[in-house]
């Protein structure tokens, strides 16, 4: 029982909970919904002005590549949190906590692998060796540039020009700095797996990281399009 000048204590704020970063391929997506109007277009054309087997035939391939395409385009996303990396591939949900990641590798693809020595292949952060060369093509003109510059201010140094004015001078050596803050270029996949690698290097050891592996099979997918699959065989094989 409170006396008259005691007040009930207020709840205390509960700290936000961070939101996942979401990871995805913004080419994938936009290839997906190219398809998705294609295909819908052309099927539906042949259902409303299809004879005999064909509208059949037609809603067989829409329930058969639908899923399909939205599995392969759409559905792929990575989802990096502070205590799990989700990994949304086409058939599959795999969380992994941070604490049962051993290392993320990119080469051809890009993969998570677990401390089992599984590997889990992060579908929405493709690989694109053409960024690569970019990139990489960048970094070489920049370092040119910046070779560029430092023999430009040797040869002022060595005719006696070295105290040029302030403005001149604070001008070549900004540019080199900002050079330096921003960093060599990376291709953008890349970028994202330096985040990834930043996330799971401060947080893997954390009690709240530590868990199982679990697996989801995706049959939102697996059964539309399996279904899709044996019609099609059925209208087939009755010819």
């Amino acid at each position: 029982m409170t006396t008259p000048h005691e007040q009930p204590s207020a709840p205390r704020p509960t700290a936000p909970e961070t939101q996942d970063r979401i990871y995805r391929s913004p080419m994938g997506m936009v290839g997906g919904v190219l398809l998705l109007a294609l295909v819908g277009w052309l099927g539906i054309d042949a259902i409303v002005a299809g004879e005999g087997r064909t509208p059949w035939l037609a809603l067989a391939l829409l329930i058969l590549l639908v899923p399909l395409i939205t599995a392969f385009t759409l559905r792929p996303a990575v989802f990096s949190g502070e205590d799990r990396l989700r990994v949304r591939n086409p058939f599959r949900i795999v969380a992994l906590p941070w604490g049962q990641v051993a290392s993320l590798r990119s080469a051809y693809s890009n993969e998570a692998v677990t401390e089992e020595g599984k590997k889990i292949q992060l579908w929405a952060v493709p690989v694109s060796l053409r960024a690569r060369k970019r990139a990489a093509r960048q970094q070489d003109r920049a370092a040119a540039e910046k070779a560029a510059g430092r023999d430009g201010r040797r040869r002022r140094g060595l005719g006696g020009f070295g105290g040029g004015p302030a403005g001149f001078g604070g001008g070549l050596s900004s540019h080199g700095g900002t050079g330096l803050a921003e960093g060599p270029a990376r291709a953008d996949t890349d970028q994202v797996m330096d985040e990834l690698r930043d996330t799971w290097e401060r947080r893997h050891e954390e009690a709240a990281a530590q868990g199982e592996v679990t697996v989801r099979w995706a049959w939102e997918i697996v059964g539309p399009a399996a279904a899709g699959a044996v019609v099609l065989l059925i209208l087939l094989a009755a010819g």
